[in-house]
């Protein structure tokens, strides 16, 4: 079975959305079984809602269900949920783990009827894979090639109705033609800090952690909108509160806790600083390209790319323009200095 990419570097990457080394099995603690028990997302819950439950009074499987939107949101949890709500099997799998179309022909030839098909990161899915699903979502059959050559023959290979689920963080690399084979999708939003509050404290019960209101608060606000680093942030100022406290967690620990962790009181840690510094420092601002700025980081492109640049950009502490990256007012006052005044606000010219 396959999840959704793993970061390697854990240590490095506390505020990272992607799942780390040896989260797994927390994560499936945490994670919510019913539709009543999931936290936020009210559209896409009550739009599946609606949904299965039409389908479970008609007796037949759901459309097949399309879950877009950034990492650590929810989508598999909401997937395991759907097959829950069914009470069908769920079998997991990723887009690149579907390199070929035999993979994907002997694990729709095991799924029974009624069955829910996971597939994370489905716009990884390779070319020939991708054109059998078409056919197996829309017709429950699949054509099977023997041989090779002049004398290669196509067997038609009937399957069990099923129904897809589809995850996504690029819902754009999705070829057309896959993405209107899915009846549902679902667009994943990132969570309000009410609403992360609610997360903190769910996971906070289950892990039998004491904590106070304004100590999850604290770690909801600075968790990015991400429940999955909302969660992380919460294991971690528990460790601070059992080693250094008495183990509770208050807003002063949090506080206290999240400093250790290079976490500040915006959410962004030691790398995003460090993005915004030399963009400021290096580059006066810019605009300057990714490349140049990760080399000035030391990272690699796509680190800064795909982990500090979505919750600069959504805080609204950089700008992607045609000419590169630019550090807002915002990010210069964050770093305690003086944004320079903008080209429409220059003092009186020598013809002024």
């Amino acid at each position: 079975m396959h999840d959704e990419e793993v970061t390697e570097h854990p240590a490095d990457e506390t505020l990272s959305a992607l799942p780390q080394l040896g989260e797994r099995e927390m994560e499936t603690t945490l994670r919510p079984s019913r539709l009543s028990e999931f936290i936020g997302q009210p559209r896409v819950r009550e739009q599946l809602e609606l949904v299965l439950e039409s389908a479970r009074r008609r007796g037949v499987p759901p459309d097949h269900v399309l879950l877009s939107g950034p990492p650590g949101l929810g989508k598999t949890s909401l997937a395991m949920i759907v097959a829950a709500e069914l009470d069908a099997s769920i079998r997991i799998t990723s887009g690149p783990a579907l390199e070929r179309a035999g993979d994907l022909a002997a694990m729709l030839s095991n799924l029974a009827e009624g069955d829910v098909l996971f597939i994370d990161e489905i716009h990884r899915i390779a070319r020939p894979a991708e054109e059998m699903l078409y056919l197996a979502m829309e017709d429950f059959r699949v054509d099977v090639v023997v041989g090779k050559g002049p004398g290669a023959t196509s067997i038609p290979l009937e399957i069990a109705p099923f129904t897809l689920v589809g995850a996504t963080t690029r819902s754009g690399a999705l070829t057309g033609p896959l993405r209107d084979r899915f009846g549902f999708t679902g667009q994943m939003e990132f969570y309000a800090d009410h609403e992360l509050d609610q997360v903190v404290r769910r996971s906070a019960k289950i892990l039998d952690i004491e904590i106070d209101a304004e100590g999850s608060a604290e770690i909801a606000r600075r968790s990015r909108g991400t429940p999955r680093i909302a969660n992380r942030l919460l294991r971690r100022v528990r460790d601070y509160a059992e080693v250094r406290e008495d183990g509770k967690v208050t807003l002063a620990v949090a506080r206290a806790a999240l400093a250790v962790y290079d976490v500040d009181e915006l959410g962004l840690d030691r790398l995003d600083r460090a993005v915004l510094s030399a963009l400021v420092h290096s580059f006066g601002g810019g605009p300057v390209g990714v490349s140049t700025l990760a080399v000035a980081v030391g990272e690699e492109p796509t680190t800064v790319e795909e982990v500090c640049e979505p919750y600069l950009v959504r805080a609204g502490m950089l700008a992607r323009t045609p000419r590169g990256r630019v550090a807002t007012a915002s990010a210069w006052e964050h770093l305690g200095l003086r944004p320079p005044p903008r080209p429409d606000q220059a003092g009186p010219t020598l013809f002024d």
